[in-house]
């Protein structure tokens, strides 16, 4: 019996991770991702602010106090899960939101990604696709790669930490949020990354 992992064979995991560029739990895991001081708030925040449905990505980067500087929203196209093809996606949505940190020799701010989907809490590969293709974003941006975190049904679930909550949800009514006088408008974009995936799909 297998707890927290949707049922797949060795043979075909280690196929797929080849092939489609994904990252299991275990090498997640011991990536040393930093740890979010307050999870909750930052996926109440990000949910808040983009009113995710299944299917749609949310990228964020946070400074070095975990406030939210830029984020994004997409939604991700019908076609196999290629964490290449997610990479690309991610690093089109950075460019558009915030400028690069390739010249600090130690990245500052980190980017987090929240995606809505359907199905329970269990990783699958194409949350390991995600996985792969936000940790490349982030090194070809100059960010520090930060937590992936699921949001289903079941509620919202930071893989790889055991840290959750039941809500928000993937079927939760969005709440209001405020935002800070002393802060500037964050970007919020969306569309054109479904666009780029065609366009990546097309091209395999």
């Amino acid at each position: 019996m297998t707890f927290g992992f949707a049922p797949a064979s060795a043979a075909a995991s280690t196929s797929a991770a080849s092939a489609n560029r994904l990252l299991e739990p275990a090498e997640w895991a011991a990536a040393g991702i930093p740890l979010l001081r307050d999870p909750r708030e930052v996926v109440s925040g990000l949910h808040a602010r983009h009113h995710p449905q299944p299917a749609t990505a949310v990228v964020a980067v946070l400074d070095p106090d975990e406030r939210l500087r830029a984020s994004a929203s997409f939604v991700r196209r019908p076609a196999p899960a290629d964490g290449w093809m997610f990479r690309n996606v991610l690093l089109a949505q950075l460019r558009r939101i915030i400028p690069h940190d390739l010249r600090r020799r130690t990245p500052v701010r980190t980017a987090v990604l929240l995606y809505c989907r359907e199905g329970d809490a269990r990783w699958t590969e194409e949350d390991g696709a995600w996985m792969w293709g936000l940790r490349d974003a982030c090194t070809l941006h100059g960010l520090r790669c930060g937590a992936y975190i699921t949001l289903t049904r079941d509620g919202w679930q930071v893989l790889g930490e055991g840290r959750g909550g039941r809500r928000p949800h993937s079927a939760s009514a969005p709440e209001p949020f405020a935002t800070s006088e002393a802060a500037p408008p964050l970007p919020r974009t969306g569309g054109a990354a479904s666009e780029v995936l065609r366009r990546a799909a097309a091209a395999r």
